[in-house]
Formats: structure tokens, sequence, C-alpha cells
């Protein structure tokens, strides 16, 4: 009889420096030896919004390409995702003690940089991907497309699709009280995304129930609602600089889950120059709540 293979994994609470708010991550610390098959099993069996799956290997391999994590939701595989990517790197941190980690994912290599924030605070920065900028949409195309009323959305700002890795389309609304009531039809925003090369809609309202946020967010898809959302958040960022809501390397909050009692915040900036928007950061805290491990 084979005896059965153990996986160690911890579970983590991203963008937060409080347990049990902000977005849950599994990480399986080693998964050398698992199948594709498997870690999309291990992922369905966690039922969280991601998994990721640390695969390590000889260190100068690691020292030039960063560390191999594969990323898996409880259907797919992804290329890219913001919490992931940053809880990964902050358990590797915590393991490592370096100050810069680099993630080896399958969109290319991501680095996540450590620091302390004024109140002692250990904060993740990850540098995503550039940004590509896609279609403009008016808001009646929206409201079709996701059944949110044409009168919540904030005629002063577009709707805007952008790519950090993951493409999201960034959708303004003009109150807190419309993103109280946001309601997205899942069946027909799905359509429209598949139609237009875009992954999910971002919510931003420029009213915070935080002091200091700078934006309120909201992201609903097919497994119900997103604490945080750390790609989508690459991409506001983007547009935020791009459309003038944020500064050149002027630093943003956004505040998410506040609606689900998941409080997350997640800290953003970017550099725009006459030519691009470029440099997009996103950082938060990471609170480790619970470890175990796989037996199979």
């Amino acid at each position: 009889m084979t005896e059965a293979r153990r996986y160690p994994y911890v579970l983590l609470d991203v963008f937060t420096h409080k347990a049990l708010e902000g977005n849950q991550l599994a990480v399986l610390t080693d998964a050398r030896g698992l199948s594709d098959s498997q870690m999309q099993a291990i992922a369905k069996e966690t039922n969280l919004s991601e998994t990721t799956f640390i695969l390590p290997r000889p260190q100068q391999e690691e020292r030039e390409r960063g560390i191999r994590v594969r990323i898996f939701t409880v259907q797919e595989e992804l290329p890219f995702a913001g919490h992931p990517t940053l809880g990964t790197a902050w358990y590797l941190h915590q393991q490592r003690k370096d100050e810069l980690v680099e993630l080896d994912l399958n969109v290319g290599k991501i680095p996540v940089r450590f620091t302390l924030d004024r109140s002692g605070r250990l904060i993740g920065e990850m540098r995503q991907r550039d940004p590509e900028f896609g279609a403009i949409y008016s808001a009646q195309q929206i409201a079709r497309a996701t059944g949110v009323p044409q009168d919540f959305f904030d005629p002063s700002l577009p709707i805007q699709t952008v790519s950090t890795g993951i493409p999201f389309t960034i959708v303004p609304l003009k109150s807190l009280a419309a993103m109280r009531e946001l309601r997205v039809h899942q069946p027909s925003a799905a359509a429209f995304a598949r139609e237009h090369s875009t992954q999910f809609f971002y919510f931003v309202s420029r009213q915070t129930e935080t002091p200091g946020a700078t934006l309120h967010a909201r992201m609903q898809f097919y497994n119900g609602e997103d604490p945080a959302t750390g790609s989508a958040a690459g991409c506001c960022a983007a547009w935020a600089v791009q459309h003038g809501v944020l500064a050149s390397e002027q630093h943003g909050l956004i505040e998410q889950g506040l609606e689900i009692g998941r409080p997350s915040f997640l800290q953003i900036r970017g550099l725009k120059t006459a030519q691009s928007v470029t440099d997009i950061r996103v950082g938060g805290g990471v609170v480790k709540v619970s470890e175990g491990e796989f037996i199979f």
C-alpha cells in the first residue's frame, strides 16, 4: 500500500491587518509532485476564490527567474491575480526574510517588495505589468450588459477596459448609495465580457466610507462577490492616473469588501509620463489565520 503524501498549506487573509477580514487565500507551500488536475481539485476543495501552489526549484534558477507559483480558482488556472500574488509573496518573505520577493507566474515575473509603514506594520507592494488601455464604453452599453440602472453611472469619468495582466472593465458609479444597491446580472455580464475580451466589471465610486480612502470598489462575479481584487486594483490604478482621479505617483487607497463583511484596503499608485502610464503598484497587509495539511 502506497503511503499517503502530505502537502502543507497556510490560510491567509490578504489586504488587511486584521484576521478574518480581507480576502482569503490558501497557499500550498511545496506543491512538487502534484499534477495539474490535482491542483485544480485542491482549489475546488478549498472553495476559495484562489489557491496558490509554490513549486520550489534550485536557488540559482529562482534568483534568475523567480520563485515558481501557479494560481487556481475553483474553475481554472489564472495567469495572474493580485491577492494571491501578494499573499504568496508574504508567506515567502516570512520564510526567507528577503525584502524583495520575485514570483514567476504564468504572466511572467512579478516583484513584491516589503517595507514597514509609519505604524510599523508590514506592507507588501507588487509591481504589476504596464497597463494596456482598451475600449471605452457608453453608460447605455454597460447598463444593458450588467442590468445596472444607467442613472447610477458617473458621467464625469469614462468606462474603460484596462489590463495589467488580466483585463477588467472599470465602471465608475456616482455615489455610495448606487454602490450599495449594485446588483450585476451575471449571465448578460459574462456574455458581454466574452464578446469584448474582458474578465469582469470593477465598479468604483469616489464617495467612500473610510477616512483617507480614494475609491470605494465592488467586484461581483460568478463565485459571488470578491472581498479584494488586487489584479483589478492595478487596472484601476492605471485608469485613475490616466483620467486624473489620482495624480502621477500619488498614493491612493481602495476600500473593498465592506458590503460583505470582509473589509479590505488596497494601496495603489502609478506613474504618468507624456508617453504612457507605467510603474503600477498595488499593496497591502497580510495576516496568517490557519495552517494544516492535505493528505492523499
